[in-house]
């Protein structure tokens, strides 16, 4: 396994210099610079338009532009942002991230989640009417043209029943006197959904460990889970954060009904598929064979191996999520990195959509080698030696 890894974060780094490139010569062969916006304006002096392409850069030749943005990118310094100077890009990216992360990541493990079940549900009892229904309205909501089923979830959730708000990312009333900025609480409440749902597994694997009675593992597994999601409320209430929390997941709410309802469909359909494949293999014959229940073959035989696909495809869409981010985050004004990314290329902003390119592409070939290692922790058949095929 170390020797894949090392060869793997080699495969990376050189696919990250290729991806850099391309995407440095793309922005880099778009007409105009920064300094075009100011050209018209009669008050912008020549002189402080020169300036200005000396203090960015732009007046050397494109070999040593190419040489310094390589030499910035493995020093973890991308430069300076033209709309937002003097603030670096690394600083811009590392505010926006956290709620890109947070409303997608939330979303994505909603629809996994939901997307799993039904799949397997479906699958189990194919031909029925609730197969024929849930995946009929499966493939229309995931081939649903998005911007317009996102406007009309605003239009009936916000406007007509005045559920949620209409646009924006926090309520300025209640943050008027707040204590600390919102990418601080979104920081936290990223680091909740992350180390809360890693605490629970921990603790359900540890109690496979320890107790071998499935009922009395499948109660304590409930209590494990109803204590942690209890600490968390309890850490939350007493931070004196928590009112702020609340108002960010209320401004999440219509975003994460417009990407929950496009999204499951492609999970329940791959695990509908998967769970087809499984359940005509040899050793579900055997189970059966055995006595044993149906809920027992489907959840502990059947499911476990057909998430094999599904669980690659939840990693990989953690990081193709961020490239959806665009039109979420631009429809419901969302400030994050895929709002950020359409305002820097509209404004010429050549730094930060690269950074932020940049940042998707290492978000992307992270995700890959996650999904790697996880399909040898999922089926022990997959090994990573010298001499075994992955």
């Amino acid at each position: 396994m170390l020797r894949y890894s090392l060869k793997r974060f080699i495969q990376m780094a050189v696919v990250l210099v290729i991806y850099a490139t391309l995407v440095w010569f793309i922005f880099y062969a778009m007409p105009g610079d920064v300094t075009m916006k100011f050209i018209g304006n009669p008050k912008i002096k020549p002189e402080a338009i020169q300036k200005m392409r000396v203090q960015f850069g732009l007046d050397k030749p494109v070999y040593i532009q190419y040489a310094l943005f390589m030499k910035s990118l493995f020093t973890g310094n991308l430069g300076i942002s033209f709309n937002h100077y003097p603030r670096t890009v690394w600083s811009i990216i590392a505010e926006r991230w956290p709620r890109t992360v947070t409303l997608f990541l939330t979303a994505i493990v909603l629809y996994y989640a939901v997307g799993f079940y039904l799949g397997k549900v479906i699958a189990w009892r194919r031909g029925g009417v609730a197969d024929y229904t849930a995946t009929v309205g499966g493939i229309m909501l995931w081939t649903v043209f998005t911007p317009w089923w996102c406007l009309l979830l605003i239009w009936f959730f916000a406007f007509k029943l005045d559920w949620f708000p209409l646009g924006q990312f926090v309520t300025p009333k209640v943050w008027m006197l707040a204590p600390v900025g919102s990418n601080f609480v979104f920081t936290r409440m990223l680091a909740t959904g992350l180390f809360g749902p890693l605490a629970i597994l921990v603790g359900w694997w540890g109690l496979r460990k320890v107790v071998h009675d499935s009922r009395t593992r499948k109660w304590l597994n409930w209590g494990v889970t109803a204590g942690i999601l209890a600490i968390s409320l309890l850490v939350w209430a007493n931070s004196g954060l928590g009112k702020y929390a609340l108002d960010i997941l209320w401004h999440m709410g219509v975003p994460l009904i417009a990407l929950l309802t496009i999204g499951f469909a492609g999970s329940m359909l791959l695990m509908r598929d998967s769970m087809l494949e499984t359940i005509n293999e040899d050793y579900i014959l055997t189970a059966r064979a055995k006595g044993l229940p149906e809920r027992v073959i489907r959840d502990h035989h059947a499911a476990r191996t057909a998430l094999l696909p599904v669980a690659t495809s939840f990693v990989l869409a953690i990081a193709f999520a961020l490239n959806g981010a665009v039109i979420i985050e631009s429809v419901f004004s969302w400030p994050g990195i895929g709002r950020t990314l359409v305002n820097a290329v509209a404004t010429q902003d050549y730094p930060l959509a690269v950074g932020a390119y940049t940042f998707l592409g290492l978000f992307a070939l992270i995700a890959h080698f996650a999904a790697d290692i996880l399909y040898a922790v999922l089926d022990p058949r997959i090994s990573y030696k010298r001499g075994e095929g992955a």
